[in-house]
């Protein structure tokens, strides 16, 4: 038996979807012609570099972004515009997906439209759109669940809980923290007349489907000694993280997805929860409540939360359609949809690269509230860090390129470069080559795995290290000079070491162990 909702043969063409289609073509053309206005992102460099180790899995993410990068710079090329055009795909195919969410629950014109552009106008999705991250799809992905979720209760028919399950493995392969998500949807259930969902063989095999679609990546953490258990617990050890209360962590989704919006995913959760119409699908109003909680308790940063709301926004749409629909109120549809892209508008400089830099600052200034910071290490940063691990990578380059023209040529064969983390590594991958740089090394995160690559370790290229401590590893120590400054960059001024002549006895490969750094 249906349930509440549109006629299951309702054309896709039909309702406000024309509308919802030119928009979602919209942010596509407008993430393509803005998003190489900076540089690549700190995290881009380590999915790049990813790309060329195809793997079951890293040691902090599973493989699909990397495998996508892949695919990407084999069909597209290797221009900032190319690595970012999936993304900018996946934010402009998460609109159209909320809007026909917001159409299975009941939704008309007005319904798709303002949900469609409440997800535009959310500045963390705008941000997901804007770089390649393990961000980027997440929203779809987990959207993607609960379309299958709600077809599952609307049709009544349980094989969509195969579906739900295929899209959460791949999830599983994107971003761990969708498991949160298959956790909470799992609750939201067993709290509801949905309960009896599990009495059928669907929603089982949908588990089977997501589990052996996992299964690769997590043998793979398990030859390894689950490396991002390892890490997480390091990330926590060191109290790297800002830690947020519940309060500050509700008041910050609201940033996230914009306070002008903030009202229609609240709406949203309220009538998942409580509104008659929606009753088939309280268990996503419960799902949010857990993942909400969960992130709070763990401490999760505050975009963990980020990828639920799409289908909050699309059941607040329905709820605010219906509350409008009075011959008095019916101007309010226009205007609504039309503040809630003007707001959109206001903020995405916050999100992407709308400004040059110093327009930007002048912007940031004049915000009525400040960007958030997720880490310690940002606060005293002039740009968010998602805008400033886009600069300073030249630059730390370039000082490289300086120390390996003083190597003689014939002894840079055994002469490593050697960077502390994956975004100084990453950055000599990406931009050394043209200068005739060998792949760098680094303990950090997935470079480690990758090993010495045969090097003695009698010559190695230093990154931001202290003198001192390579005085007691090398006879000859040289500060070649520091990175030249970039004053919007969270590194610079590193300082590049030439060292030769090891003094530990061991191999290099035997002094490797030591170098992990897995935080």
């Amino acid at each position: 038996m249906a349930t509440t909702g549109r006629p299951q043969n309702t054309p896709f063409l039909s309702d406000g979807m024309p509308g919802v289609l030119a928009m979602s073509a919209a942010l596509l053309i407008l993430h393509s012609y803005l998003n190489n206005r900076y540089d690549f992102f700190r995290d881009e460099f380590n999915y790049l570099a990813c790309a060329r180790h195809l793997d079951w899995g890293y040691v902090d993410q599973p493989p699909l972004i990397p495998w996508l990068a892949r695919l990407s710079l084999a069909t597209l090329g290797d221009s900032l515009r190319a690595i970012r055009f999936l993304p900018a795909l996946f934010m402009s195919l998460t609109v159209l997906l909320t809007a026909q969410i917001a159409r299975e629950v009941g939704g008309r014109a007005f319904a798709l439209i303002c949900a469609a552009a409440a997800v535009i106008a959310a500045p963390s999705y705008l941000n997901d759109g804007a770089m390649l991250t393990t961000n980027c799809l997440e929203p779809l992905l987990w959207t993607g669940c609960a379309y299958f979720a709600i077809l599952a209760a609307k049709r009544d028919d349980p094989r969509y809980w195969l579906w739900f399950g295929v899209v959460a493995g791949i999830g599983m392969q994107e971003k761990y923290s969708i498991a949160v998500f298959g956790f909470a949807i799992v609750v939201g259930l067993l709290l509801t007349e949905q309960r009896r969902a599990f009495l059928n063989k669907w929603i089982w095999l949908g588990g089977l489907a997501a589990f052996l679609i996992f299964l690769p990546n997590l043998l793979w953490n398990i030859h390894y000694d689950s490396p991002f258990v390892q890490l997480m617990h390091n990330i926590k050890a060191e109290g790297r993280d800002v830690v947020l209360s519940p309060l500050e962590y509700f008041l910050q989704q609201c940033l996230l997805v914009q306070p002008i919006v903030a009202p229609l995913w609240i709406a949203g959760v309220i009538a998942l929860l409580i509104w008659r119409r929606l009753r088939p699908y309280r268990f996503l109003g419960w799902a949010y409540i857990v993942c909400l909680t969960v992130f709070i308790v763990l401490h999760g940063k505050n975009y963990y939360l980020a990828p639920i709301y799409p289908m909050l926004l699309a059941a607040g749409a329905v709820t605010f359609e219906r509350a409008l629909d009075r011959p008095r109120l019916g101007w309010l549809k226009p205007v609504s949809v039309i503040v809630i892209l003007a707001s959109g508008a206001w903020i995405a400089p916050v999100a992407m690269p709308v400004l040059p830099v110093d327009q930007y600052l002048a912007y940031q200034e004049k915000l009525p509230f400040k960007v958030p910071r997720s880490e310690h290490s940002h606060m005293g940063a002039a740009l968010p860090q998602h805008f400033a691990d886009q600069f300073g990578w030249h630059e730390i380059v370039s000082e490289v390129v300086v120390a390996w023209n003083r190597i003689p040529p014939a002894e840079r064969a055994d002469c490593g470069i050697f960077a502390q983390d994956y975004g100084a590594a990453g950055a000599i991958d990406w931009y050394g080559p043209a200068y005739g740089l060998p792949p760098s090394l680094s303990g950090h995160q997935t470079w480690f795995l990758w090993g010495p690559r045969g090097y003695s370790g009698n010559c190695l290229i230093v990154l931001d290290d202290r003198r001192a401590r390579l005085e007691e590893l090398f006879h000859d120590v040289e500060l070649v000079g520091n990175s030249p400054d970039n004053p919007y960059a969270l590194e610079k001024n590193l300082p590049v070491f030439i060292c030769k002549g090891k003094k530990f006895e061991k191999t290099f490969a035997e002094v490797w162990p030591d170098l992990k750094k897995w935080r």
